[in-house]
């Protein structure tokens, strides 16, 4: 089994708290002899008359030395997941979860700081 994030956990209690259900932990993707697993399945009940909403999520610390390592690797493998996950039909959100931190400090003022 491959190593968790750090932030496995809290993602997942969080989740949780605001109503979703762990269905997969991991979510298993297969295709042909390989293996592959995105961190986290989960679902929740929208309404009696919509059904359930469906989700996948790839948890990412960036925690790295490198931000442009730790940029390729997620991007990486969240194009992987999601080209996957649309060949086998598995008809379900894939998202990249990041803490806030992370966002701020390596996303968000350089994209502000561009866009001015």
């Amino acid at each position: 089994m491959a190593r968790r994030d750090i932030y496995h956990n809290t993602v997942k209690r969080a989740l949780e708290k605001d109503g979703w259900k762990i269905t997969h932990d991991p979510f298993p993707l297969v295709v042909g002899n390989k293996r592959l697993s995105v961190d986290l399945g989960v679902e929740r009940l929208i309404s009696a008359e919509k059904g359930t909403e469906k989700i996948v999520i790839e948890i990412k610390s960036f925690i790295g030395q490198s931000d442009v390592k730790d940029l390729e690797q997620a991007l990486g493998q969240y194009t992987l997941y999601r080209q996957v996950m649309n060949e086998i039909k598995i008809d379900r959100l894939l998202y990249l979860a990041i803490s806030q931190d992370a966002f701020k400090a390596r996303f968000y003022d350089r994209i502000r700081t561009n866009s001015t």
